[in-house]
């Protein structure tokens, strides 16, 4: 299997990665891991605090450390170039923009939570689309196909 074929290989640019996909990775990461802190803080709060609902804290709490591990696997997939790892990462940074717009709509101390998330989700998205990162990660647009032997 050539490495064209093996989704699991490295981009064809061999060279160094560039900084746009390391900052792009490591956004990535930190709201991965803020979602894993934000999930067992919750997880543990349902099963040792008093909330109002146990079960529905219990489930959010799962659930935060669940979808946690897409933006997680994305990062790690944009360190190691692997192409396939930028759609998650987009659609990650896609799904922060209205949790921030909401938490810009709130009466509290979400309100700066809800700015830096819409600064890192925009900021993620250009890294993401940026030409030189599309070309380490070896992506190809629609209509540049290479010449196949």
């Amino acid at each position: 299997m050539s490495a064209e074929q093996n989704p699991t290989s490295p981009a064809p640019d061999a060279g160094p990665r560039p900084v746009r996909l390391t900052v792009a990775a490591a956004l990535a990461g930190l709201e991965g891991l803020a979602l894993l802190a934000g999930g067992a803080w919750l997880l543990v709060l349902g099963l040792t605090g008093s909330p109002d609902d146990r079960r529905q804290a219990v489930t959010g709490g799962i659930t935060l450390i669940v979808l946690a591990l897409l933006p997680l696997l994305a990062a790690r997939g944009l360190l190691l170039r692997r192409s396939w790892s930028r759609g998650p990462a987009v659609i990650t940074q896609i799904m922060a923009l209205p949790v921030a717009y909401n938490l810009l709509q709130a009466d509290s101390v979400a309100i700066p939570v809800g700015v830096v998330l819409a600064v890192v989700a925009v900021a993620a998205l250009v890294l993401l689309v940026n030409p030189a990162t599309t070309r380490a990660l070896g992506i190809r647009g629609p209509g540049n196909v290479q010449d196949q032997k």
